[in-house]
């Protein structure tokens, strides 16, 4: 039995090397419909052979959107995606996640959720009491902030304030949201790169989107040792975009 814990530990921290998305944040714009979602990491995808630096933010057009992370599984995922789909609220879901986690390990995940509930938004944060300090999660009327292995609360706090500061399209939030993170060391594994982390992401759905095609979808991936600051070259890409 000692053996077999001390193996289940081991396969976790690997899952967690893969797949930490340390700060994050989801939002939807209750004019437009629109659903969102961007993140960073400090972990290097190109040595996992990851192309998709969004792989954690789920997006339905017009519906919800998702963050999960921190010791990120596939099954509690799709689990949360079919629950949404279902009409489930942003908090009946994570509730269900705690209850019916997939290794029945719920204190080593984090969840972001915002979805629209009879039209209006509601959202829903989650983060396990075994995440990895600095970790925390805040929650407004239309978007989820989390974070775990962070600089400290000044993160996710920075976050908030620009995504709220900043006028303009729900991209325009999100973007200004991830610079508020913008910080060597964001994730602390990042100090030495540094950088705030390896790979940043941010991408927005349309009502009118088909499910997994968003209006918007831009990424930045670097390697360890690059000391590229992704979320400055995603804000080149982003400007790109908006000028096109």
């Amino acid at each position: 039995m000692r053996r077999l814990k001390l193996l289940l530990l081991l396969v976790l921290a690997s899952a967690a090397s893969i797949a930490q998305d340390t700060f994050s944040i989801v939002a939807i714009d209750p004019e437009t419909g629109e659903v969102g979602a961007a993140g960073a990491s400090c972990v290097d995808l190109a040595e996992y052979g990851i192309e998709d630096a969004s792989f954690l933010g789920v997006l339905m057009p017009g519906m919800f959107a998702m963050n999960t992370q921190a010791y990120y599984d596939s099954t509690n995922q799709a689990n949360a995606k079919e629950l949404l789909q279902q009409e489930f609220t942003p908090t009946e879901v994570i509730t269900w996640l705690h209850l019916n986690d997939v290794n029945d390990t719920p204190e080593v995940r984090q969840y972001g959720i915002v979805a629209f509930v009879d039209g209006e938004p509601q959202s829903e944060g989650y983060t396990g009491a075994q995440n990895m300090d600095y970790a925390n999660h805040i929650v407004g009327e239309n978007y989820a902030i989390q974070g775990n292995i962070l600089l400290g609360p000044e993160v996710l706090e920075k976050m908030e304030e620009n995504f709220n500061s900043t006028e303009g399209s729900l991209a325009e939030k999100l973007m200004a949201a991830l610079e508020g993170a913008k910080i060597v060391g964001a994730d602390s594994r990042c100090s030495e790169n540094e950088s705030s982390s390896l790979f940043a992401f941010v991408k927005v759905a349309a009502p009118d989107d088909e499910p997994g095609e968003p209006s918007l979808k831009l990424q930045v991936i670097t390697k360890a040792g690059d000391k590229i600051e992704p979320i400055t070259e995603l804000r080149k890409k982003f400007d790109e975009a908006m000028e096109q």
